[in-house]
């Protein structure tokens, strides 16, 4: 049989899929809807930096280039960095452009048949004889379709863009009833820098939501603005947002990078003294989170705004939502130009928006919904079989089903990388696409279907425990060196990466950790 396999997406997760796979002798091909590779960096906010310090976020066999200085490189850096990787390693010549995938259809294997298979793919393997995928693409350039046979697929669509998640509002509180603007964060983020500033100029503007597109808009426009028509950030509940990763001067890498951090945390699978040790460790914990929040405290004028969170440190990086502030932000709070109303409920009215009930609008001319993106909506709307879409739809109580992140138990010859998040996504990718490449080289077996599903169920509770209402975004942050064991273990390579015991236990673990797997 043929090894053929289709990549779709030519973002950071898609390319080193790509790289991995061909490294490894296989023949792969990436379909990208769009006329560049870089995902979503190829179309995000003018002031957008990354979230990351750049040394997490780096290719283990390609490093930043040292004209690079800044902790933070900004978004065109970043595009610029992904690209010299996708052609230094050959991989662009991969891609092709413009082809967007309408979906995908397993034949070749009844439904009926699967629902009997005892291991995926019926013998548990990568390529197992049972059937093969069709990839229905369209080239948007002329409109034609075509279909093309792959023996597997490795999604890279991401999480984030494409499918704006918009607010479900009753039909009299809709945006229909605004006489003003309304618009997403996508849409604004597809604006040149000189576009952006013209839509908001001299304009009464509120954007809605309180993470990264929404602190960097209303940044923006208070720049434009000033205090004449100051930016309205309209929030639900204020979040733990950090204006860098040096909370009195420790890194947080060491106080949720290492294995002794993670000895504080219950974890899946664990065993008696481990569960026992994280419980009798549990004040200091407690007491880590409340160092970081005593220094966000002090540095910030949270409670002065109102803006002190009701939940812990921990619960937001165990859900990767911790934001890096614009370095001005709270300056333009200070100043006027930023106003922070929070708003459990909202909604329009013809005037613009009604907070919290009150008979009294918040006149607006513009309003800029950073609610975010629908990406289950986007992962199940790919799928042409309803079985397929329900499979990998999570439900209100459940996180995405993908056993090591990766596989769907039920879903044969098919991967998913870069959905579920990290602290690194580019580091988390590389990991996943090295396990991938293992496995799909027949470097060992999948367990059973029983077995992978059973497993899901104790990654999903230590989500559900630690990133509380947020599990549903499959953080594994602060248990990624956990989590990385797993996968070495079954690539069959010494998880424990430092030389000494301290070091292994108190230095934090980053990409170059594993860097010669």
């Amino acid at each position: 049989m043929e090894k053929r396999v289709g990549i779709v997406g030519a973002g950071s997760s898609g390319l080193i899929a790509c790289k991995h796979l061909m490294q490894r002798g296989f023949d792969p091909i990436i379909f990208e809807a769009k006329g560049r590779i870089g995902g979503i960096w190829t179309k995000t906010i003018e002031s957008t930096k990354l979230q990351t310090p750049k040394d997490a976020y780096q290719f283990s066999d390609f490093p930043w280039p040292e004209s690079v200085t800044e902790e933070f490189p900004n978004h065109d850096q970043v595009l610029q960095y992904i690209e010299s990787y996708a052609k230094h390693f050959g991989v662009v010549e991969r891609v092709r452009f413009n082809n967007k995938v309408l979906g995908l259809e397993f034949v070749g294997a009844r439904e009926e048949d699967q629902l009997s298979w005892g291991l995926w793919g019926g013998n548990g393997e990568a390529f197992g004889s049972k059937g093969r995928w069709d990839i229905t693409v369209e080239d948007t350039n002329f409109g034609s379709t075509e279909v093309h046979q792959v023996e597997f697929v490795v999604l890279c669509i991401g999480r984030f863009g494409d499918v704006p998640k918009l607010p479900l509002l009753p039909q009299n509180n809709g945006p229909q009833v605004f006489k003003g603007e309304v618009m997403h964060a996508k849409d604004y983020s597809e604006l040149s820098s000189s576009e952006a500033a013209y839509a908001v100029r001299g304009k009464r503007v509120a954007v809605v939501g309180f993470q990264k597109s929404a602190l960097d808009i209303a940044a923006e426009c208070a720049r434009v603005n000033g205090k004449q028509i100051p930016c309205n950030v309209i929030l639900r509940e204020p979040h733990w947002n950090v204006p860098h990763y040096l909370p009195w001067g420790v890194h947080l890498a060491y106080l949720y990078c290492t294995r002794f951090s993670e000895l504080l945390v219950h974890k899946p699978q664990e065993g008696f003294l481990l569960s026992l040790l994280a419980t009798l460790l549990s004040p200091v914990r407690w007491g880590i989170s409340k160092f970081a929040e005593s220094y966000l405290r002090w540095k910030l004028p949270l409670k002065k705004y109102g803006m002190v969170p009701n939940h812990s440190f921990l619960l937001q990086i165990s859900s990767c939502q911790l934001s890096t502030l614009p370095p001005d932000f709270y300056d333009k709070v200070e100043e006027g130009s930023i106003l922070l109303k929070q708003a459990p409920k909202w909604g329009f009215c013809k005037e613009g928006l009604i907070l919290n009930d009150k008979s009294e609008p918040l006149d607006m001319d513009l309003v800029i919904l950073a609610t975010g993106y629908d990406g289950d909506q986007k992962l199940k709307g790919i799928f042409q079989s309803p079985t397929f879409q329900k499979y990998i739809m999570r439900s209100e109580t459940n996180t995405l089903p993908l056993y090591r992140e990766i596989i769907h138990p039920r879903i044969p010859q098919l991967a998913v990388i870069g959905y579920s998040e990290s602290l690194s996504n580019l580091f988390t990718s590389e990991m996943r696409s090295q396990w991938l490449c293992h496995f799909l080289d027949g470097g060992f077996r999948l367990p059973s279907i029983k077995e992978m599903e059973d497993d899901l169920k104790k990654w999903e509770a230590y989500m559900k425990s630690y990133a509380g209402k947020y599990y549903w975004r499959s953080c594994i942050g602060v248990l990624h060196i956990w989590y990385n064991d797993q996968l070495c273990k079954d690539m069959g390579y010494n998880p424990k990466r430092k030389k000494g015991w301290y070091d292994e236990l108190f230095s934090p673990y980053g990409v170059m950790d594993y860097c010669k797997l």
